[in-house]
């Protein structure tokens, strides 16, 4: 495997802190980011990865983990809100991107540095305030099972394509009807 392949690859753990499954993630974000940037990468195929890694993250935190640190008070309503208002920014920077016909160009390039500053500033400022209280006050063995669910919601979303354009278009337009995004 090149390693151009192995930027391409996502991977389907199934197990595992929830804490650290989360990181990994952002860490493959990070990565994605980078060859998006790399003007000699198969850039249509890396924002291909990212779109379906991000619509699958967001998802799996907004239905399993979200709603379960809230109840053991790790997160507030308003953190859980928060972080699904950022995502849906995401998603709407993502769509931007995915919906640019030339990956050539300062355009494309425009994009993807608009998608990385709304992304980065969401990686951040969850790793601060939900994943610090998810390690501080929720225990090891509901991080575990957390996980799992974790896993397996994002990794069925993966294995449907949930990042093809069309149904990041109904992501964002669901976003919008909720009044996450304006316009």
């Amino acid at each position: 495997m090149t390693d151009a392949d192995a930027v391409l690859e996502l991977e389907l753990p199934t197990e595992g802190d929830v804490v650290d499954l989360i990181l990994a993630d952002h860490r493959k974000f990070e990565e994605l980011l980078r060859a998006m940037r790399d003007s000699t990468s198969d850039r249509d195929a890396v924002r291909e990865a990212f779109s379906t890694l991000h619509v699958a993250h967001a998802e799996a935190e907004e239905h399993k983990v979200y709603p379960t640190l809230r109840k053991k008070d790790a997160i507030s309503q308003h953190e859980e809100d928060h972080g699904e208002k950022e995502h849906a920014e995401g998603h709407l920077a993502l769509l931007h991107v995915l919906e640019a016909g030339d990956v050539d160009g300062e355009k494309f390039d425009e994009l993807v540095e608009e998608l990385a500053k709304v992304v980065n500033h969401h990686l951040s400022e969850e790793e601060i305030s939900i994943l610090n209280p998810a390690r501080e006050d929720v225990g090891e063995a509901v991080r575990q099972r957390l996980g799992g669910d974790f896993c397996a919601a994002r990794n069925q979303l993966i294995q449907q394509d949930c990042g093809a354009l069309e149904k990041v278009r109904q992501i964002v337009d669901e976003a919008r009807k909720k009044g996450l995004l304006e316009g």
